[in-house]
């Protein structure tokens, strides 16, 4: 995997170190035709010494100068930030300084003659890690005090579900919660009830795992002597739930009979247990999840419509993890550093390469199944994600993933300045916002006072 440790600050400016003028005075110009920040120096030294007043994201350097040479530079790069990309700069044929420059974890090396395309490729991929790096060093410094998962993502549809449940948390409505296995429904639930300001517990409960004779007992209670076996009164679980939250997983898997007392209990905010007639109050708010299209439900005969329709009054809907790909990175920083801390492990590296294939991954078990691979890798394991081979990556998504990277980098170099982003990838700015909108970018993030 490629390095990624913590760093202590943003910068997309490039140190260009190399004592032939000429070829200095041409490489800064391709940069800056690039759009690319550059400072260029004649020496290492000079270099060195600028580091405190403005430091760089990446440094190329040439490696055979006078007094401190490339590899020296490398050295002592790593010795103060070794999260800064160093690409060097080697003679032709020079292959025994190239794979000493490696070794000593150079970043890239360019070989002379070279041209500016070349350069220009390494330098944005060195920054575009230099980035990465950066965003997992402010995400750890966010996540690492959070002791519950939270509603974690930079893209709308998450932001959107966190907005809704910031109006929703505070009323007494009832919710359905539909998505896929794995998408967080449980952690939205419990968002709900952190913000509603209730008193009582949050409880939980897995209809699907609920054995049908002992259901009913479950859900609302018995007295004693209510059938064989019951030698003590018991407290059911909506009961339990009185001033706080009651949720519902996998609703679907309710029996029909249970449904109607379910109803009941909706409508009149009162419930009997089983071997008593007497009504006993409760306040609490259901949260009812699925995984399952309920009104098809409905339609067969598998589920009640007065049911469906009276928890249907607020539904949110979780979108999958394939399509919310750029929230992979942030939710791997958390599960990584939550996993670090359980298993009492450092945490594992990874860079660009390693979330380019997680990007091309389907996630069929989504947040979960993203957790899971967490905690593989913070145990040493493989990833355990098969690798996409590029042949099957249609030339619509490489074209997607290209594009987004340009985007990103216009941004990184206004800052987040939309209309300076669309001067420099010289496209209308309506037609760039549409482009942020499909891509997931939010140009804030971006911005130097964002804390990125």
């Amino acid at each position: 995997m490629t390095d990624m440790t913590d760093t202590p600050c943003r910068s997309t400016l490039v140190y260009l170190v190399e004592d032939d003028e000429l070829v200095r005075r041409a490489c800064e110009q391709a940069m800056k035709l690039a759009d690319i920040p550059v400072r260029g120096f004649s020496s290492a030294e000079h270099a060195l010494a600028a580091l405190d007043d403005e430091p760089p994201g990446v440094i190329v350097s040439d490696v055979r100068m006078p007094g401190i040479s490339g590899l020296e530079l490398l050295e002592r790069m790593q010795a103060r930030d070794r999260d800064i990309p160093v690409i060097l700069i080697t003679g032709h044929g020079d292959v025994s300084m190239a794979v000493q420059a490696m070794r000593a974890h150079a970043y890239d090396f360019i070989e002379k003659p070279f041209n500016s395309a070349r350069l220009i490729d390494v330098v944005r991929r060195a920054l575009e890690k230099r980035a990465l790096i950066e965003e997992n060093q402010r995400l750890r410094e966010q996540l690492g005090s959070l002791r519950d998962t939270p509603l974690i993502g930079h893209s709308e549809s998450i932001q959107r579900i966190v907005r809704t449940i910031d109006s929703l948390a505070p009323t007494d409505v009832d919710i359905l919660i539909l998505g896929e296995t794995g998408t967080g429904k449980e952690v939205v639930a419990q968002a709900l009830h952190a913000r509603s300001g209730r008193s009582g517990p949050f409880v939980a409960l897995n209809c699907g795992a609920l054995p049908e004779p002992v259901f009913e007992s479950e859900m609302f209670g018995h007295e004693t002597g209510a059938f064989t076996g019951a030698e003590k009164r018991r407290i059911g679980k909506i009961e339990y739930a009185d001033k706080g939250t009651l949720f519902l997983d996998e609703i679907e898997s309710m029996p029909l009979a249970l449904q109607v007392k379910l109803l009941r209990v909706l409508q009149e905010r009162t419930l009997e247990r089983l071997g008593s007639n007497a009504s006993i109050p409760v306040s609490c708010r259901v949260v009812a999840a699925t995984k399952t299209d309920l009104k098809q439900l409905v339609a067969q005969g598998r589920f009640r419509a007065d049911l469906y329709y009276r928890l249907n009054v607020v539904t949110l809907e979780l979108p999958p993890l394939r399509q919310r790909l750029n929230d992979i990175a942030p939710l791997m920083t958390y599960f990584i550093s939550q996993a670090s801390r359980r298993f009492n492990r450092e945490a594992p590296s990874w860079g660009e390469i390693d979330l380019l294939r997680w990007q091309q991954h389907d996630w069929p078990g989504n947040v979960r199944e993203l957790k899971a691979t967490a905690e593989r890798l913070c145990l040493g394991l493989t990833d355990g994600l098969e690798a996409t081979p590029s042949a099957t990556i249609s030339l619509s998504t490489r074209l997607d993933q290209y594009e987004r990277s340009l985007i990103r980098d216009a941004l990184r170099t206004s800052q987040g300045n939309v209309a300076e982003a669309a001067e420099l990838l010289r496209v209308p700015k309506k037609t760039l916002y549409d482009k942020l909108t499909r891509h997931q970018l939010d140009p804030e993030s971006f911005r130097t006072n964002s804390g990125n």
